[in-house]
């Protein structure tokens, strides 16, 4: 497995299991199970995916001892204040039965993402986190954040794939010494992704599938990768990806797919962010 050195020193593997939408917890337990037995060792969940008991069943369960797994989990919004937020890292914890984190990151980038981000610091400085870092901040926002802490993120976990690329923000986060990690990298499939033409032809050359060719794509472009499936054969697929190089031709190839816009939702729209803090912005106001 590939891996990343952080710029707080820890190493992240640069591929891993996502359990994002697998709401059935038998379902989430046997497929993060199935992960590990299949050589996963970075495991990303979060609190607003109400599985992390069954993440941490399905540790306890494997023969993977817990220091050769990158537990990553996600604070979220309604947890955003100094004293939520230092309460809610125990509750993750207590849930995902283990002793420390190995990555928590800010959910989204708003609500009081000053005061969350203390209780990371802290939390991280007790040892109950190695690495804090956050998700879905736009390059302004990480500034901001770096500006106003003492401690700079050491992950920022954004939407990449072949249809919303990046250039310009991945440079920016790989020069400030920040990991990029790309969640929803098959975009869920939209735009016939899987058959696209040119990645179904990049992969006839290597023996590869197109999702194969995705995912080396974005390793080649030093992004760390959380992939999904709850198939025990697409697991085994996703991760065999360490033993082909894409050439630089297949490279620029790829990145003439680049549509520049998100698959999912626009996350400077003020109508997204009221959905996202849902039922939360009424104990905000």
């Amino acid at each position: 497995m590939n891996t990343l050195k952080l710029n707080d020193g820890h190493t992240m593997p640069q591929l891993g299991f996502g359990v994002f939408q697998i709401t059935d917890l038998n379902q989430a337990q046997q497929a993060v199970e199935q992960a590990l037995a299949n050589g996963y060792q970075l495991i990303d969940t979060a609190e607003a995916y109400q599985n992390q008991t069954a993440v941490g069943k399905a540790m306890q369960n494997s023969n993977v001892n817990r220091d050769e797994i990158f537990l990553t989990t996600k604070l979220w919004v309604s947890n955003f204040s100094y004293q939520k937020a230092a309460a809610a890292i125990d509750q993750d914890l207590r849930e995902l039965n283990t002793d420390y984190l190995d990555l928590m990151l800010l959910h989204q980038a708003y609500g009081d993402v000053y005061g969350a981000w203390r209780a990371l610091e802290d939390a991280q400085a007790a040892g109950k986190i190695k690495s804090i870092g956050v998700s879905n901040f736009w390059p302004d926002q990480v500034k901001n954040l770096e500006l106003g802490n003492h401690i700079k993120p050491a992950v920022n976990q954004i939407e990449i794939n072949p249809w919303f690329q990046r250039p310009a923000e991945v440079k920016f986060y790989q020069d400030e010494g920040i990991a990029v990690e790309a969640w929803a990298p098959f975009a869920e499939g939209k735009n016939h992704l899987f058959t696209n033409p040119t990645l179904v032809e990049i992969g006839e050359k290597y023996g590869k599938s197109s999702g194969q060719v995705v995912l080396r794509y974005l390793l080649q472009r030093g992004i760390v990768v959380v992939a999904k499936s709850v198939h025990d054969a697409r697991q085994k697929e996703n991760i065999n990806v360490f033993d082909f190089e894409l050439s630089t031709d297949d490279m620029a190839a790829i990145a003439q797919l680049d549509q520049g816009h998100s698959q999912f939702f626009d996350h400077h729209d003020p109508a997204t962010i009221e959905q996202i803090f849902g039922p939360s912005l009424k104990e905000l106001r």
